[in-house]
């Protein structure tokens, strides 16, 4: 079963949505995240690992998980972008590069490097979609 994947995902969106539902949306955009990339990576041998999973993992790491999860995340859209003829720049370490030193950069750093994610997601998700005749 083939469904199409969002490809107007937002950093805006997900900036101002977090902060009116006191971080409950950011949560729910994970879920999707990590949902829609195990959709457009089947087959490549990985898992991006679910909500619940970032949650407990990130409490008991005390936030290293997290880091460890968008990093594997980067890697793993900068991965599967050849199977559609796409070629990404930045990479798990680009995005921890950002999400690390950028919190010295007056806090931008995180919000880089989501953008980062949310931007090669969506093209993925765009070549992903034509691939698929969505």
């Amino acid at each position: 079963m083939n469904e199409r994947i969002s490809t107007n995902r937002s950093l805006v969106t997900y900036i101002v949505l977090s902060l009116v539902t006191c971080g409950i949306y950011g949560y729910y955009f994970l879920y999707t995240l990590a949902r829609d990339v195990n959709i457009m990576c089947e087959g490549d041998g990985e898992e991006t690992s679910g909500l619940v999973v970032f949650i407990v993992l990130s409490i008991v790491t005390c936030g290293f998980y997290a880091l460890y999860w968008y990093y594997k995340l980067a890697n793993r859209l900068a991965a599967n972008a050849p199977r559609y003829g796409l070629n990404f720049q930045e990479n798990g370490t680009t995005v921890l590069m950002w999400y690390l030193i950028g919190l010295f950069v007056c806090g931008v750093g995180p919000y880089v490097a989501m953008y980062f994610l949310i931007k090669n997601t969506n093209a993925l998700a765009v070549a992903y979609n034509q691939s698929k005749g969505l």
